[in-house]
């Protein structure tokens, strides 16, 4: 499943509303055509978009989103594994995701916010032609404060390859009578 117009939203797994599901995949096909977006962000597969019970706190709800992608040598660093660089932008793109489909799901309104810390932690390579799960849960959803978690699965040797926790804020809106400041 490529991002874009031609894919049918019912088929993406979740109980999210296929408007929401719509909505991800806008951003992935933004994404797709953007020239800033590295080349294996078109190729990142939706999965599932969830709204759950939290495990440890059930009458809490978390966002979930779920995406895969197969390492192709675009990914690869020298040693022939994926690259670090590579791993951080995909948990920046898909950790963002369940905190945008919280608030939508909520309140009617996601926001995708701006980055504030991204801390990872790598355990193990993926090569040339494994297939990754990324899993990406809200931690806490505030007003100004935005947190997620996010896990990079090797679906082919059965490995945890990096998980991350990333916070995100909503920015302020500038005042109209302000002037830049550096």
């Amino acid at each position: 499943m490529k991002p874009g117009n031609d894919i049918d939203a019912s088929q993406i797994e979740g109980n999210a509303s296929l408007d929401i599901k719509h909505s991800l995949l806008a951003a992935l096909q933004y994404m797709r055509l953007s020239h800033a977006s590295p080349e294996f962000a078109s190729r990142l597969q939706l999965t599932e978009v969830s709204i759950l019970s939290k495990t440890e706190e059930p009458e809490k709800l978390e966002g979930r989103v779920v995406l895969q992608i197969i390492v192709d040598e675009g990914m690869l660093n020298g040693a022939e594994n994926v690259h670090g660089g590579c791993t951080a932008m995909m948990i920046d793109i898909c950790s963002t995701m369940p905190i945008y489909v919280f608030g939508a799901s909520t309140t009617g309104h996601g926001v995708f916010g701006v980055s504030q810390s991204l801390n990872i932690v790598y355990h193990s390579p993926a090569l040339l032609g494994d297939k990754l799960r990324i899993v990406s849960t809200t931690l806490a959803v505030g007003s100004r404060a935005l947190s997620s978690r996010c896990e990079v699965w090797n679906v082919t040797r059965h490995r945890l390859v990096a998980s991350a926790t990333h916070i995100k804020m909503v920015p302020s809106e500038p005042k109209a009578s302000e002037s830049a400041k550096l």
